[in-house]
């Protein structure tokens, strides 16, 4: 079969920790794509599921309130230390 050369743009910290990663698999990045290519033509699909990252009710929670405090600072009590915090904390 004969090869043909293609180019493809990657973040460069991405390619980078990918080639780590392969490395101690003990593949190179042309055969993972290779891998990745055969395995999608073969299930004509994607070889994994790809799906949105929707955050767990904590996560979500703590993302309501980060918003809610950002919006409102006014309604928080601020600290200047940690010190501060624990003695806040210990004395509740």
């Amino acid at each position: 079969m004969a090869k043909v050369s293609t180019n493809i743009s990657l973040d460069a910290d991405l390619k980078k920790e990918a080639q780590t990663l392969l490395k101690d698999l003990g593949l190179d990045l042309s055969t993972a794509v290779t891998i990745f290519l055969r395995q999608t033509v073969r299930e004509q699909a994607i070889p994994f599921r790809i799906e949105r990252q929707v955050p767990n009710t904590i996560t979500q929670a703590a993302l309501d309130e980060y918003y809610q405090i950002k919006e409102h600072p006014e309604d928080y009590k601020r600290y200047s230390s940690f010190d501060e915090i624990l003695k806040d904390t210990l004395d509740a």
